[in-house]
């Protein structure tokens, strides 16, 4: 009975069993094709598809891989990819056998060499990768014997480089580099050559990896490779081109003394502890681009032979470029440094290009030396100087730093100004404030210049460049809405890209103006060129010192001339052959003396001269010619047309001063005229003119009112006139160049 109840109730689960089955066998159906679709629609990416499995490799199967090396790339290589090499201590003889055989290989003397490809394997342990090339000295007669002609070439190469360093002046401190150039060749002096090609792509290094004083002859391609341990690449030299792209270093990566012969890529790379590449040299391209440093990053004493990309480059620490020389040009595009970076004592030969780049706390270029055209460009630099510094060389650095338009970098120069403010370094600080106002000027210029979209006829606009459909539609749209920015033009269908890059630079974007409107611009125009041609804007007291030099000069010759030299007929009244000669070499040396100041100190002199005897020339000469035109027929011939105030002899600060005398009579006995008959008289001329131009002189001298031309009066009040715009100009540019009273001023 018992029995018969347990078969029952077996018989039972079983059926229920398959009736589940039954049940759940259109679910997993189901269940299996929504797989296979989703897998269809959304294929998974290629590096999570199947990828062969790692094998450990052993002494068999290395034997086995020595033996047959495959062809890649037209050169034999040993395959010893997707591997466990397991070269940890516990396993010493694995790892004596596998230096061992492999080094064999490697060194065969007089066979094509062979590459080493190590791509997506696992190394356990530490890989002296030194120990796998073939150490040979570098005295080129023991060389000569072993490698191939080729080899031998390369092996040379690097003695041109050390020559080249020496004669550049930058002797590199390897010890290869100073057995070559030594007078005594030191034949114990050796290096490691790999002769092969080395490839490491997504290769993972759970220990150290050291492949110091090795030289590369072949390729080295590093892609995506993992360095778990530090790596040691100290005086390694690589040949031919270097790619460690996406490499990743999580420990203290080591780079000193290495000579890059070809272009080194460390694009995307990842260096998660300090990185050391002090004293290297880059004979190429150097491409660090969208390079994370998370560590100290040195770069001390690097030779920069060809460009450096370091574009989009991240340093989370202190970045050091210290005593670095740069033959070409850096890329710093987007680069942002958290925290300091240094240039100092560095050289740059081309442009630092800094569009875009943040400097959140302080970027050091003192010292650094800047040739004929180098420079640091900075549109969109952020930089706020509340929390951030950049210093350099007073008078310098401000001079260096070049932004090629105004719009959108007004807040840069704002902030470039402040901090140069804060730093005291008031020379540099103008500098960015008539970078400033040249680029104003710039704008201005072309809001003259150019035609305005909003207001010109469709015969203009064909005339610009634009087809007669063309000019009908931006008609059309301006009947509509005006056009807002430049930009807009691009979204008519009828206008090309082509079109639109040929009158880009020739037609402004705003509103209509009135007549008043242009006599404004005109205005604000004309002063701020001559501000900025006869005083860089009040930043340059050199600049303005040269400009009333000559001033004082040419006028104070007009009136010894017109003072002096009245009438040959009947009576002559001319100046004596020795006053002649005084007054000409005077005029020659003063006029020397503002010559050059103004081309020491302006940066367009031939305009600010030319802006100089457009002021001074025209209205003088006419009022001359009028003078001797009329000749001179009244009274007191024989008596100078100025007198001076012969009550007292000293230097005089005349502010309030006219340059005629008064009408009081017992003021006018005060003032005698000048004595002619005096060797020293020519000096008066000078000394009303420097009266006149900048109220200072050693005594009060002024025109008669008496018997007087009108044209000599009035070329006393024409210069007297200037000389307020002088004094002004001259006053302003003290406040701002003379560090108390700039600080008094813009410092609150």
């Amino acid at each position: 009975m018992d029995k018969f109840f347990f078969q029952r109730r077996g018989t039972q689960s079983q059926a229920q069993s398959i009736a589940k089955r039954k049940l759940c066998e259109p679910l997993r159906l189901t269940f299996a094709l929504l797989c296979v679709l989703f897998i269809t629609l959304f294929p998974l990416p290629a590096q999570a598809q199947s990828q062969p499995e790692r094998t450990l490799l052993t002494i068999e199967l290395l034997q086995e891989k020595l033996h047959t090396p495959i062809l890649r790339e037209g050169n034999l290589t040993i395959d010893l990819r997707y591997m466990v090499i397991d070269l940890l201590p516990g396993n010493a003889t694995f790892r004596d056998a596998f230096y061992q055989n492999l080094r064999k290989e490697l060194q065969k003397v007089g066979a094509k060499p062979l590459g080493l490809d190590l791509s997506n394997s696992l190394i356990q342990g530490d890989l002296i990768g030194s120990d796998l090339g073939l150490r040979t000295p570098l005295y080129t007669q023991a060389i000569a014997p072993i490698f191939t002609v080729s080899e031998q070439a390369q092996l040379e190469h690097l003695r041109e480089i050390c020559l080249d360093l020496v004669a550049r002046g930058y002797p590199n401190s390897s010890r290869d580099c100073k057995s070559l150039l030594g007078k005594k060749p030191n034949t114990s002096s050796a290096i490691n050559v790999f002769r092969g090609s080395l490839t490491l792509v997504q290769t993972r290094f759970t220990g150290e990896l050291k492949f110091n004083n090795t030289f590369f002859l072949q390729s080295v391609d590093a892609q995506n490779a993992i360095f778990v341990q530090p790596t040691n690449w100290t005086e390694a030299r690589f040949s031919r081109s270097v790619s460690f792209v996406g490499a990743t270093f999580r420990q203290p990566s080591d780079f000193q003394d290495t000579i890059f012969f070809d272009k080194a890529n460390f694009k995307q790379a990842q260096f998660q502890e300090s990185i050391y590449f002090q004293k290297s040299i880059f004979t190429d391209t150097a491409n660090f681009s969208q390079t994370n440093f998370k560590q100290l990053a040195k770069f001390n004493q690097v030779q920069w032979q060809g460009n450096a990309d370091f574009s989009g480059v991240r340093f989370f620490n202190q970045a050091q470029f210290t005593k670095a020389n740069f033959h070409q040009f850096l890329f710093l595009t987007e680069a942002t440094f958290e925290q300091a970076v240094t240039f100092q004592e560095a050289q740059f030969n081309k442009s630092v290009n800094l569009t875009g780049a943040s400097i959140l706390n302080q970027a050091d270029f003192s010292d650094a030396d800047f040739g004929l055209e180098a420079y640091l460009n900075v549109p969109g630099l952020a930089f706020n100087s509340n929390q951030a510094k950049i210093l350099g060389n007073p008078g310098e650095i401000g001079k260096m730093l070049c932004v090629p338009v105004l719009q959108g970098n007004q807040n840069v120069l704002r902030n470039l100004g402040q901090n140069f403010r804060q730093l005291q370094q008031i020379g540099d600080a103008n500098q960015v404030e008539y970078t400033k106002q040249r680029l104003h000027l710039f704008e201005l210029t072309r809001r003259l210049m150019a035609f305005n979209i909003n207001g010109v006829s469709q015969e203009r606009l064909i005339n610009l460049g634009f087809s007669k459909s063309q000019a009908q539609a931006i008609i059309r749209h301006i009947r509509v809405q005006p056009f807002r920015n430049k930009g807009e033009l691009l979204a008519l269908d009828e206008i090309d890209f082509d079109t639109y890059s040929k009158v880009e630079s020739r037609i402004v974007v705003r509103d209509p103006m009135n007549a008043l409107g242009w006599l404004l611009l005109d205005w604000n125009w004309l002063t701020l060129s001559l501000l900025l041609l006869l005083s860089g804007y009040g930043t340059n007291f050199g600049l303005v010192f040269g400009v009333g030099t000559i001033a004082i000069a040419y006028f104070g010759l007009l009136y010894w001339l017109i003072d002096r030299y009245r009438r040959l007929h009947p009576v002559a009244i001319i100046p004596t052959l020795e006053e002649t000669i005084w007054m000409l070499i005077s005029f020659s040396c003063l006029t020397t003396i503002g010559l050059i100041s103004i081309f020491r100190s302006s940066e367009q002199p031939w305009l600010t001269l030319l802006c100089l005897l457009i002021i001074i020339i025209p209205i003088p000469m006419v009022l001359l010619f009028r003078l001797y035109e009329q000749g001179r027929h009244h009274d007191l011939m024989d008596v100078s047309y100025f007198t001076e105030d012969g009550t007292m002899r000293q230097l005089r600060l005349l502010i309030g001063r006219l340059p005629v005398i008064p009408r009081f009579q017992g003021f006018r006995d005060r003032y005698m005229p000048l004595l002619w008959n005096r060797g020293w008289n020519w000096l008066n001329y000078y000394d009303f003119s420097l009266n006149n131009l900048m109220r200072l002189g050693f005594n009060d001298i002024r025109v008669r009112d008496e018997h007087l031309p009108g044209a000599i009066a009035t070329l006393g009040w024409y210069q007297w006139s200037l000389g307020i715009l002088y004094i002004t100009l001259l006053l302003w540019t003290l406040s701002r160049t003379i560090p108390g009273l700039n600080l008094l001023i813009y410092l609150k």
